[in-house]
């Protein structure tokens, strides 16, 4: 038996403004969100994830396509009729009601029994690992505090889907960090569906089960966060997320001849003509430049980022490859600026990408 996806987009099109001002905000976007996964949308400012997520919740209509909630068509049915809740970046709680109140506001409106609302409340603020700060005004909170209370009030309906847009954006670094935890454990508890929009790839790495890669309105990739990692697609994902080096290259049979004449070995690679050659830096190997097959290189510069180094290198052409190093321990000799280095590819790193 086939099973319904949480969330399904077939088709969308979402254009704004007309004739020759028209813009279209999404371009034929079709996805399947599983029930139960952290699925997240990844892209730059205005590639089209927020109003995907929007289409989602109701609060935009599409220009055309359709939008699907477990196999029901929910296109044109309005915010408050969807088994849906949104968390915003600004988290919009209520200042002159306590924390409780803001967690147990929505399930009040819904009239729900006040045994209930309470049994909820307490069950929602256990989750958060808010109990202690139930009867403290909100605005008495820190921002990851407000946040844990946007979501607890968020989760208490039970909705089937749970929408986050950008909600960790306006958090610090070390307490972003921590509520990336968080949410990933909030999802496993509940086995709620979480669709989560965000343009920080560490984000989308750490949490997400899938990933949807998203540029000027279209979906470029989708699939586990390790696959659109190592395997992606095109330039634009190769390069948005994490780091990678892009190299010019003329395709042979089996390989890829660099502008310095050098090989690269690619099993499988057929045809002929320009190429482009992507290789993450933690997969370049540095080794003696005298060892055969070795690609030569100079050391231009070198960035300590604590645990990792990042080497800076010129090919013969000119070409800059970065290499990311294990810094060295005290007292060790490292790289020096100017060093002439050999440089090889950890087998199967390096891979031709669509531009």
């Amino acid at each position: 038996m086939t099973q319904v996806n949480a969330v399904e987009a077939r088709n969308v099109v979402k254009a704004f403004g007309q004739g020759d001002n028209t813009v279209r905000a999404l371009n034929d976007v079709s996805v399947e969100i599983r029930k139960g996964e952290f699925f997240t949308l990844l892209g730059p400012s205005g590639c089209g994830k927020t109003t995907l997520l929007r289409l989602i919740a109701g609060f935009e209509m599409p220009t055309s396509g359709t939008i699907l909630l477990e196999g029901a068509d929910i296109t044109y049915l309005p915010p408050n009729k969807r088994p849906v809740n949104t968390v915003f970046q600004s988290y919009a709680l209520f200042p002159h009601l306590s924390v409780a109140q803001n967690v147990g506001f929505g399930l009040q409106m819904q009239g729900r029994p006040k045994k209930e609302v309470d049994e909820t409340v307490a069950r929602m603020l256990a989750l958060v690992k808010l109990e202690p700060m139930a009867n403290r005004k909100t605005s008495q909170l820190s921002g990851g505090q407000q946040q844990r209370v946007a979501l607890a009030r968020a989760l208490a309906p039970k909705p089937k889907v749970l929408l986050l847009d950008e909600p960790l954006s306006a958090l610090d670094l070390k307490l972003r960090k921590e509520m990336q935890i968080e949410l990933k454990r909030l999802q496993t508890e509940t086995g709620i569906t979480f669709v989560f929009v965000t343009h920080d790839q560490e984000e989308a790495l750490t949490m997400s089960d899938r990933i949807g890669v998203m540029s000027a309105g279209k979906l470029q990739q989708v699939g586990a966060p390790k696959d659109i990692y190592t395997r992606p697609v095109n330039r634009f994902v190769a390069s948005f997320i994490g780091e990678t080096n892009f190299l010019s290259a003329t395709a042979e049979s089996g390989a890829a001849r660099l502008g310095t004449g050098d090989l690269v070995e690619l099993p499988g690679l057929t045809g002929s003509g320009s190429v482009t050659v992507t290789v993450r830096p933690e997969q370049v190997r540095l080794v003696d430049p005298a060892e055969a097959g070795a690609i030569a290189a100079t050391v231009k510069t070198l960035v300590y980022f604590g645990t990792d180094t990042h080497c800076h290198l010129a090919l013969k052409d000119g070409t800059e490859v970065v290499a990311r190093l294990q810094s060295p321990a005290t007292g060790e000799a490292g790289l020096a600026q100017g060093q002439s280095v050999g440089l090889r590819f950890a087998a199967g790193a390096a891979q031709i990408v669509e531009d």
